[in-house]
């Protein structure tokens, strides 16, 4: 804007004074054309004077000035010229001037001479014998006045030219001042001309405009931020052409990568076959679903594009960690089929006892024997089905049970009693050692704790072997420890012995009558407890659980 302002002003500044120069130059050159015709009929007037007194003689000694005298017989013929040979000179009784000066008396005319670029002015005058004389004087043209002219006007056009950038610099820099020392943040505090005003008001009831837009938009990414930075689902924004622009937490932890991914193409985060299909549908405006395999685990993808009207924006990446699911959905199919098996195995035993007793096939001192096979099958079925019942009842949270201060102690002495005939036979001892820990809990499944964990180091001991409880009462927590010597757990094995109906020796649990769930029992009843279990176990050498309750 200074720049144009400058060159404006410039350029008016030259204009004008072309074209003042230009009006000048035409009103004083018909000016002095005017005066110049006047001095000539002046001139003429004294010199036809002078010619009538003297006659002749009038010429003799005339020195040469600037006008030309020419004296011209009333036949046209040349008598005197003071600047060519008369009898050389051509019949000027055709001249306007002449003519009209032989007429009337007197005569004016002008003629362009091309060569010379002069205008020459005639003034003619009759005598009283009929004669007429003639005077000539030669005015510039302007083309020639121009050139004769053209060193000056050089020179008065630069010093105007200079002087026209030092005005317009300084007119530039008064009109743009204000403009610069404007406070565009409070418009209207701004002391300007009154020709700002209407602008200043403008700029301010825009930026009102645009400061409410703004705090709105940043409310709305604040919340928008706040619910996606919160979410245990990743949400990743994609351009149009599959570029990152925004990702929340979970998406960074999902898919372990940096906030730098952001303006990098999605398939530089996560690569592969299906990513690279679902990009595809994204770009052609498709909604699609996708479950990858990532280091992370299971997820998956769903996909739904932006637009507006016919115009694809973008599009919304949904990601789930679909992993505890998968292994959920794993867990039900294995403990149905578990299930199924284990109840599936004494009803065939029963229904196969039966039978034969109903057909009278089994000899009569047999049939105590299958009479005790079937209540033992039967019980079993039964233990099974209370512990799957139990299970059932802990997934729910078991927030219906009554929950009361308990002894462990008292509790774990209890259990030893309980297990004292199943320990005698087993050739086992079974101790109670420690303090009075009182934990707040459902004396049921604390119960269940105490007697699954000392059932199993009972069975699986060795003849002669020990199981050794402990009960400490610590500041913020009770520790129940249940130690034996009996043939460990072998380390592959560990990590899963909790889950429902997993054994490390199946023929031997299911020959001491396990059903697979007592652990997984343990591990729920823990839970609702907020206890936290660690087990440590070698091969051949003992395990030790350790269970500790907060208080």
């Amino acid at each position: 804007m200074k720049k144009r302002i400058f060159r404006s002003l410039c350029f008016t500044a030259f204009g004008v004074f072309a074209a003042c120069a230009a009006l000048f130059f035409f009103v004083l050159y018909d000016y002095f054309g005017e005066v110049q015709q006047n001095r000539l009929q002046m001139q003429t007037e004294l010199a036809a004077h002078a010619l009538t007194r003297e006659g002749k003689n009038y010429f003799e000694g005339l020195p040469r000035t600037a006008y030309r005298m020419t004296w011209i017989a009333p036949d046209g013929k040349v008598l005197f010229d003071d600047r060519f040979a008369a009898e050389k000179m051509d019949d000027h009784g055709d001249r306007e001037e002449i003519k009209t000066a032989l007429a009337v008396g007197e005569g004016e005319s002008s003629r362009y001479s091309p060569t010379l670029m002069e205008r020459y002015l005639y003034c003619a005058k009759r005598l009283p014998d009929g004669s007429v004389l003639r005077l000539s004087l030669a005015h510039s043209t302007v083309p020639a006045l121009l050139l004769g002219l053209l060193p000056y006007l050089a020179v008065i056009a630069v010093v105007t030219f200079i002087f026209s950038l030092f005005l317009a610099s300084r007119l530039t820099e008064r009109a743009v001042a204000p403009l610069n020392e404007l406070d565009l943040d409070d418009p209207l505090a701004n002391d300007g001309c009154d020709e700002l005003a209407p602008l200043l008001h403008r700029l301010d009831s825009q930026q009102r405009q645009i400061k409410g837009q703004q705090e709105k938009l940043a409310q709305k990414q604040k919340e928008f931020e706040t619910v996606t930075e919160n979410m245990s689902e990743g949400i990743v924004l994609l351009n149009k052409k599959g570029c990152i622009l925004s990702i929340n937490k979970a998406a960074l932890r999902l898919l372990d990568t940096e906030p730098s991914c952001v303006g990098r193409h999605f398939s530089e985060v996560a690569r592969g076959p299906q990513i690279s299909a679902l990009l595809a549908n994204g770009e052609a405006a498709l909604r699609d679903e996708k479950r990858i395999e990532l280091p992370a685990g299971t997820f998956g993808l769903h996909l739904s594009p932006v637009v507006s009207g016919e115009e694809l924006l973008g599009s919304v990446l949904l990601l789930l960690d679909v992993t505890e699911k998968e292994k959920a959905e794993q867990l039900r199919r294995e403990f149905t089929a578990n299930v199924s098996h284990e109840l599936k195995t004494p009803l065939q035993t029963i229904a196969g006892a039966a039978e034969l007793l109903a057909k009278g096939i089994v000899k009569e001192e047999d049939r105590k024997d299958f009479y005790l096979r079937i209540f033992e099958e039967a019980r079993r079925m039964s233990r099974l089905v209370e512990d799957i019942l139990r299970l059932a009842h802990l997934d729910e949270g078991a927030n219906d049970m009554k929950r009361e201060a308990t002894d462990l102690l008292a509790l774990a002495k209890e259990m030893a009693q309980a297990l004292e005939q199943e320990a005698a036979e087993a050739q086992v001892s079974v101790s109670v050692s420690g303090e009075r820990a009182v934990v707040l809990g459902v004396p049921q499944l604390l119960r269940s704790i105490l007697f699954n964990l000392c059932d199993n180091a009972v069975k699986y001991n060795r003849r002669g072997g020990k199981v050794t409880v402990i009960v400490h009462d610590e500041e913020k927590s009770c520790t129940l420890i249940v130690a034996d010597t009996g043939i460990g757990i072998p380390p592959q094995h560990r990590e899963r012995i909790f889950e429902r109906f997993y054994r490390v020796d199946k023929s031997r649990s299911k020959e001491l009558g396990g059903t697979g769930l007592g652990l997984s029992i343990v591990k729920h009843a823990a839970r609702a407890h907020n206890a936290v279990i660690d087990l440590k176990s070698t091969e051949g050498g003992g395990t030790t659980v350790r269970v500790v309750f907060p208080k």
